[in-house]
């Protein structure tokens, strides 16, 4: 695909994203929820780190300078929301600080991320609890969004900060995830576990929550790449003696996560919004996070195929292209989806646009341009 072509289509997205009019999100009751940048939560989280990558990838300072902006909006509402699904806005922290080096950075990355060390709720087996904004417990629950929404935050604050205990930190906690969430049979992973009633509830492979760990475990692996991470105990949670081993479990299971994933991946390119029900309709926020993730372990080396990665991000890529509006909404996005109680009832998430969508699509057309530049 011509780098013209997409650079043009990631600007209609970051426009959509970043400065959509209200009149634009649509007339269902969830639009606020869904495309108000001008909140610190998830959501908005990951198109604020999608912006910043933009950002860093184009050298354009005025899309550093927007994120900066948004945070000096929004950070007022930080200390309020202080649960792990709302981590996510604390990963541009390090880059802010390398781009416009004001201290505020580095203090607040480091406040937080002892938070989240030291306080925040943990899982019988220290796997951080999924905890969020909303008036909701989901007691002794595992969620794969975690790794993206917070571990990412925390292995990047770990190299800002040069903390090897952070790292060590964030390695575990990938690989706690990995343990608990990943399928054997086929390397996919189950939305979430519930500790207490060691089930995966749903058990649907669903396929966001797989994009959440595709793009987010090598995001992470290159936050964390080149640190000196030291040992573990050997009587720690991961049942690890030190992290080289931890580190080769992790790239192991990631290996499989993939090879499942480019076998799930539909003729269109995309991927039904659960993995192993190819007639349940198509997810595109799911599927571009699933593709970043391949355009990015392929490059990192991660894969024993890079060319087979290569080639299904490629079709991936292309066929979100086509998802996207004239006005750069990304269409085709499930909205919110807690655990459901069942498989089927995944198929019945509403569409609409919300800034992950934008988020993860933006993520890959970032990848993708990159790439282009040595293809």
């Amino acid at each position: 695909m011509e780098k013209r072509e997409l650079e043009e289509a990631a600007n209609r997205v970051y426009r959509f994203m970043m400065h959509g009019e209200q009149a634009e999100w649509g007339s269902h009751e969830w639009t606020d929820w869904a495309m108000n940048i001008d909140r610190w939560d998830w959501n908005s989280g990951v198109g604020i780190i999608a912006a910043a990558e933009f950002g860093k990838m184009s050298r354009e300072d005025w899309a550093i300078q927007e994120v900066e902006d948004w945070v000096n909006r929004n950070k007022w509402q930080s200390d309020s929301v202080k649960v792990i699904n709302s981590m996510a806005p604390y990963a541009v922290f390090p880059l802010l600080l390398e781009k416009k080096a004001d201290p505020y950075y580095a203090a607040k990355a480091e406040e937080i991320a002892f938070w989240m060390m030291e306080q925040s709720p943990r899982t019988g087996n220290g796997a951080f609890e999924h905890t969020v904004t909303e008036k909701a417990s989901f007691r002794e629950q595992i969620w794969a969004d975690t790794v993206f929404m917070a571990v990412l935050f925390l292995a990047r604050a770990a190299r800002m900060l040069s903390n090897r205990r952070m790292a060590d930190e964030a390695l575990r906690q990938v690989l706690l995830h990995l343990r608990a969430l990943q399928d054997d049979g086929t390397g996919l992973l189950f939305h979430a576990w519930n500790c207490e009633a060691e089930d995966w509830m749903s058990a649907a492979r669903w396929n966001r929550a797989n994009a959440w760990n595709a793009c987010g475990v090598p995001m992470i692996l290159e936050a964390l790449e080149g640190c000196d991470f030291g040992n573990w105990n050997s009587s720690d949670d991961t049942g690890d003696s030190g992290n080289s081993g931890a580190l080769a479990e992790i790239k192991g299971r990631y290996v499989k996560l993939a090879e499942g994933l480019m076998l799930k991946q539909n003729a269109s390119g995309l991927w039904p919004t659960v993995l192993d029900r190819p007639g349940y309709y198509e997810e595109t926020s799911g599927s571009a996070g699933i593709a970043y993730g391949l355009y990015k372990a392929a490059r990192m080396g991660l894969l024993p195929d890079s060319k087979q990665a290569m080639a299904c991000a490629d079709r991936a890529t292309a066929a979100v292209i086509s998802k996207i509006g004239a006005n750069g909404a990304v269409e085709g996005v499930s909205g919110g989806t807690p655990v459901l109680d069942s498989v089927a009832a995944y198929n019945e998430v509403p569409i609409f646009p919300t800034l992950y969508g934008q988020g993860l699509t933006l993520l890959l057309l970032t990848e993708a341009i990159d790439l282009s530049k040595s293809r």
